[in-house]
């Protein structure tokens, strides 16, 4: 509206009956035509038009609107004390801890509300200009011209984008493994993924073989309670395999939360299940609904050629993945895939490392599999070849399982599938390590622990490698790191969208910021980065976490153990909408005929145990020749003469006596046939 109308506006009207339809929202508002947040009551909605003749300058406003004049008394001590929460600074890498609140305390920071103006929201399906305002930690409205409450801060996010918070559904804080712990604990974890845009984890709860499966939960959770600076979920590991893992799955999925159980297919005499345990285990999840995850290697090739590697003196981190080919992961993939199939239960392999394992991940999902595919940061964002680097502790950091690939065409190829749904969702299966830890396995590569980091930087990766690199659009970005990983998991739209009711987990990108990656300046506790010196487009500028501003104009501020645990429903419409139809369509008829009423031959009783003990053999005749001898008494010479025992058709026929030929082999050639 230009200056001079909005001077004209308040003038008396010609024709005072005749109300201004196009402006009647404003006669009640004082200072509607300033650009700046409306201050009305908490009841937002339409009241009752006055009549036009009732309309006086905005000096006197307050006199018609009585509403408007008790909301615009100045905010008490209570409402301000939420405007500053009890943060974390972070100040020169100066980390200052603070005792968090409760969620329900009357002073936590969650009761603050947030408007974002003028940004573009990015959701999966579309992207569109609008606001957006927050409060109690959840999205109350979307859309323009807003009508809000006062005592809410505004944040400018004009050029930037709004987007959901980043879902990694792997990590493993805190982690116990191959003798050790990782480095990064819940606490430095999240802390680290709440700065790279990440405002959820889904974390392993991993136990050794044996182990109570209820038990390795509740420790894995009460570490976490108190640590964790963002909202969290829990996989269970399945390590063995028993009756009382059948019904602790149970116990999990019905009253722990939990809709996801990861299983090994490497690492034997540890944590490696059988195709008979995989099996049993995939019937299970279908039983209770739960997603199965399997990480797919060959565990008994691997020990093989790992011990085979050892003695001819490769001993070094090359060692890792000479011993883990990419046939190893393809083969164990379409294993699993074929296993998961005839259980009839869908399937998550994670992660995907090669250019073989998501082809025959895609391959599958051509032919009706119900199976996802989630590639790392990791596999995205750098190769494998810097195992071969001279220096160990650099080539050592690198390692992890399944190995990255030293081809350098693999996160390319791995990073075109994933900006066309051929593989479905990226995390990070960040397992951090320090160079002391990693130092174990100095003289036998068997030794070095594995894993890597990319719970930070995962976000920031993928936009370089796929949006900057024009590999996919921002939408499909936004699937890939937060809303199919929602889905899958059940917690969407909760989680993983921007819309009115979503937890407010919100994300202000600025796609043309840069950083560049560095262990100098990142957040976590461990002291090597495998995307060291990357440059990367896209960086969080403001993250809200459950409506906590944790990340202000790019200074983090956190609050230790202000996360909240997250259940994960089973049945998830996205894994499951098309099991039980597919079931009922592929559930297998008997074919109706007549009983079968001819003679049935009689079996002697030791010619069953013979059957029994070469199963191979027939049990009616001593070898595999069926073809009856000729007339004159000889070999049918159509029938072959092997035999798996070694003996041959004719041995106790008498030879007879030899025949002289005066014709050529082959016959004359002169002679008239």
């Amino acid at each position: 509206m230009m200056a001079d109308e909005e001077q004209d506006y308040f003038k008396p009207h010609p024709h005072p009956t005749k109300a201004r339809v196009k402006n009647a929202m404003f006669n009640m508002v004082e200072g509607a035509f300033e650009e700046k947040t409306l201050t009305l009551s908490g009841d937002i909605r339409r009241v009752k038009k006055k009549p036009v003749e009732e309309i006086t300058p905005p000096e006197a406003l307050p006199e018609v609107v009585p509403e408007a004049k008790e909301v615009k008394a100045e905010p008490d001590a209570e409402e301000e004390e939420e405007k500053t929460p009890v943060q974390e600074s972070m100040v020169a890498q100066t980390t200052v801890i603070t005792e968090a609140k409760p969620w329900d305390h009357p002073d936590a920071s969650a009761q603050s509300r947030l408007l974002l103006k003028g940004g573009r929201i990015v959701n999966d399906d579309q992207s569109f200009d609008a606001d957006i305002y927050i409060e109690d930690g959840i999205i109350k409205q979307v859309g323009n011209n807003l009508v809000i409450p006062g005592g809410a801060r505004t944040i400018d996010a004009r050029g930037k984008l709004i987007i959901p918070g980043g879902i990694d559904t792997m990590t493993h804080m805190q982690f116990p493994f191959m003798g050790t712990t990782s480095a990064d604990d819940f606490y430095s974890g999240t802390k680290a993924a709440l700065a790279g845009g990440t405002t959820m984890i889904i974390d392993v709860a991993c136990g050794q073989r044996g182990s109570s499966l209820v038990d390795t939960y509740e420790t894995c959770r009460e570490q976490a309670e108190g640590k964790v600076c963002c909202d969290f979920a829990l996989q269970v590991a399945l390590t063995w395999w028993s009756d009382q893992v059948y019904k602790e799955m149970e116990i999990l999925t019905l009253e722990k939360g939990v809709n996801a159980f990861k299983m090994f297919m490497d690492y034997k005499d540890s944590f490696m299940m059988d195709d008979s345990e995989l099996y049993a285990a995939f019937k299970r999840c279908k039983e209770m609904g739960a997603l199965p995850l399997v990480r797919a290697e060959n565990g008994s090739i691997i020990a093989l050629k790992a011990e085979e590697l050892v003695a001819m003196g490769v001993v070094g981190p090359e060692g890792h993945e000479l011993g883990r080919p990419e046939e190893v992961e393809a083969e164990a993939t379409q294993r699993a895939i074929t296993i998961a199939d005839q259980a009839g239960s869908p399937l998550m392999i994670v992660p995907v490392m090669s250019k073989s394992s998501a082809d025959v991940i895609s391959a599958a999902r051509r032919n009706g599999k119900v199976v996802f595919g989630e590639p790392i940061a990791a596999s995205l964002g750098t190769d494998g070849t810097h195992q071969w680097n001279k220096c160990w502790r650099h080539a050592a950091g690198h390692v992890m399982g399944p190995p990255l690939r030293p081809d350098p065409s693999t996160p390319g190829y791995l990073m075109d599938l994933l900006a066309n749904n051929d593989l479905q969702l990226a995390g990070s299966d960040n397992n951090t390590h320090n160079a002391d830890q990693k130092a174990l396995g100095k003289d036998d590569f068997r030794l070095i622990p594995h894993g890597v980091n990319g719970v930070e930087d995962r976000m920031s990766v993928l936009w370089e490698k796929g949006v900057r690199a024009g590999k996919m659009d921002a939408c499909r970005f936004v699937a890939a790191t937060s809303t199919t990983a929602a889905k899958i998991y059940n917690i969407y739209p909760k989680k993983g969208r921007i819309a009115v009711g979503s937890d407010a987990d919100v994300v202000i990108w600025d796609p043309n910021q840069t950083r560049k990656i560095s262990a100098q300046t990142h957040h976590q506790a461990v002291d090597f980065n495998i995307f060291e010196g990357m440059e990367c487009h896209g960086v969080p500028l403001y993250v809200m976490s459950n409506g906590h501003v944790v990340v202000d104009e790019g200074q983090l501020k956190v609050t230790q153990g202000l996360g909240r645990f997250v259940p994960t429903p089973c049945h998830s419409e996205a894994v499951y909408g098309r099991i039980k139809a597919r079931d009922q369509a592929r559930c297998p008829l008997p074919v109706e005929r007549e009983n079968y009423s001819g003679t049935v031959v009689n079996i002697q009783e030791n010619a069953i145990m013979k059957s029994v003990e070469k199963p191979i053999q027939s049990a009616l005749e001593p070898s595999l020749h069926h073809r009856p001898p000729t007339r004159g008494g000889g070999r049918n010479m159509q029938e072959s003469s092997f035999s798996l025992s070694g003996d041959q058709i004719d041995d106790k026929m008498g030879v007879r006596s030899g025949t002289r030929v005066s014709n050529p082999p082959g016959g004359r050639s002169t002679a008239l046939w």
